[in-house]
């Protein structure tokens, strides 16, 4: 026997023990006569797959109780509730969620904790994580175990180094923040971070209002506006990992003056600023104040209103623009943009019917998001479980080291 005839059938069964894990985490329990049939393996196979996923502490298998069908039931396999379990993190500009989510997506706890101006420094938040992490550490189910740390942030993280690139709203820039957290976390737990839009569109995409589609945007609008893009079912990234920075496409060069030193950029026109002002609302562009004009509109104030119809309208001409260049199913409003489309969908349609090529704006639907604004946090908990979801025996054996 030649050392390809051994390693080749441990090679297989690494595979299939990635596509067994990752098929449950996606959809939840299982028969195994379903993965047999889902997977095409034999079924042989899946009983030796689930075998070493239950040895690994990984998934629990039970019998179900018996129906009117003939023969005995297929054995159901699910994640344990006392398995794996990653922190996943969001920080935004006024804000940091940390939460601990199982395997299969369940949201086993969480901490919030609103940011002052002096608190979001990147030193500050990363202690911040790290007391929050070992709050909701406490509240997980005994024996289970942390499996990796996903982070979503509103900036640009470079492929890579994972080096925050630029986070505006945060005041940061080259910020090495995947550092500051790998110092606070046991060496053996893997660290990633990514960008919230695009971390949205993956949570979107494998759970949400954009499951099923192969082309989808994810819009989220905050102080600032961001996109994530699956294309042909894969996230478009960029060369660096920077793109999707759609906050800072000019709709029009005459208009207000944006951050970012230009003129007319959709998030000067359609962020949470754009909308407090367009509603005559003079007041920090916190979530605290986009609420309260979101709820004057829904009871009909007139300048409410307004201010969501004229957002609605640029954010309508946003939207042409990437349906003529994209050619997406699925358009989904996050964040502040969530109610623009609840109550200014007139404007938006209005807009799209008008720029928008005749056959892309036929292919194309808005939604709001099917995580509600838990988008991004499911998306960091997906980019934490990558790591075990691709070599589970090697990231339990890791961390049994």
């Amino acid at each position: 026997m030649g050392l390809a005839d051994v390693v080749r059938p441990e090679t297989a069964r690494r595979t299939n023990r990635a596509i067994v894990l990752e098929h449950i985490h996606q959809h939840g329990e299982l028969a195994r006569a379903d993965l047999t049939q889902l997977l095409g393996l034999n079924r042989s196979t899946i009983a030796s797959v689930i075998a070493d996923l239950v040895g690994l502490g990984l998934v629990s298998e039970r019998v179900p109780a018996r129906s009117d069908g003939v023969g005995r039931p297929s054995h159901l396999v699910g994640p344990r509730s006392d398995g794996p379990y990653v922190i996943a993190v969001e920080i935004d500009a006024d804000h940091v969620t940390t939460s601990a989510v199982g395997l299969g997506g369940e949201v086993l706890s969480r901490d919030d904790h609103d940011l002052r101006p002096h608190d979001t420094g990147s030193i500050a938040v990363a202690d911040r994580i790290l007391a929050d992490a070992a709050t909701i550490e406490r509240e997980v189910p005994p024996g289970a175990f942390l499996v990796g740390v996903g982070v979503s942030l509103p900036g640009t993280v470079r492929i890579g180094d994972e080096v925050v690139v630029q986070a505006p709203n945060l005041g940061w820039r080259d910020e090495p923040f995947h550092e500051l957290l790998a110092t606070r976390f046991p060496p053996w737990i893997p660290i990633r971070l990514a960008n919230d839009a695009d971390v949205g569109a993956m949570a979107e995409h494998l759970r949400g209002a954009a499951r099923g589609a192969s082309d989808a945007i994810y819009l989220i609008g905050k102080i600032g506006v961001g996109a994530g893009m699956i294309v042909d079912g894969k996230a478009l990234t960029g060369a660096g990992g920077l793109a999707g920075e759609v906050g800072h496409m000019v709709l029009d060069p005459a208009g207000p003056v944006c951050r970012c030193g230009s003129n007319g950029c959709m998030e000067a026109l359609v962020g949470e600023a754009a909308l407090l002002r367009a509603s005559g609302w003079l007041r920090p562009p916190t979530r605290h104040a986009v609420a309260q004009v979101v709820e004057a509109a829904r009871l009909g104030e007139p300048a409410a209103r307004a201010g969501i119809a004229q957002v609605g309208s640029a954010l309508g001409l946003a939207i042409a623009n990437l349906v003529n260049l994209l050619n997406p199913e699925v358009v989904i409003l996050g964040g502040s943009l969530a109610p623009i489309l609840e109550l200014g969908a007139t404007s938006i349609e209005a807009q799209l019917d008008r720029h928008a090529m005749a056959g892309p704006r036929g292919m194309v639907s808005l939604r709001t998001p099917g995580l509600g604004e838990d988008s991004s946090l499911i998306g960091a908990a997906e980019l934490a479980f990558q790591p075990l979801l691709a070599d589970p025996y090697g990231t339990v054996q890791l961390r049994l080291a």
